[in-house]
């Protein structure tokens, strides 16, 4: 399996660990945002160490970066903020389930459309299948 796949499973693996314990950390502060706002701390502190124990120096292009690309940070935000207030009253695997649905939705259009500069592919007859079955399996997983 190569690197990129085990990398991208490990993050996978994460996401509904960040969930559970974020959601965890905002019950016991008594806030959902003050739960993301030391996540944040937490992952600039341990991105800040990855950045400088590489090269630091291509932070320096952000200032002349289209500024539409720093709205991914706002996706971020929104996730996080999102499932820290909801998995602990929906649940952890029904709002990762949500979040997963809403992947597959988006990935497919960004990859249909080759939108934000990824390579187009379009979606087959052969790749909805795929992705109705991704559906219902996660669907499945949850029932």
């Amino acid at each position: 399996m190569p690197t990129q796949a085990l990398i991208m499973l490990a993050a996978g693996i994460g996401i509904p660990v960040l969930a559970a314990l974020n959601s965890r950390l905002g019950g016991w502060l008594g806030s959902p945002a003050a739960a993301a706002v030391i996540l944040f701390c937490v992952a600039l502190s341990a991105s800040l160490i990855v950045l400088f124990s590489l090269d630091a120096r291509p932070i320096a292009r952000a200032v002349d970066a289209p500024k539409h690309l720093f709205l991914a940070g706002l996706f971020v935000a929104f996730y996080v903020l999102s499932i820290t207030y909801v998995a602990p009253t929906f649940g952890v695997g029904r709002a990762v389930f949500f979040v997963l649905i809403g992947q597959l939705i988006s990935a497919a259009a960004i990859d249909h459309f080759g939108l934000f500069g990824v390579t187009a592919a379009p979606i087959s007859a052969r790749r909805g299948l795929g992705l109705v079955m991704m559906a219902a399996g996660v669907f499945l997983a949850q029932r």
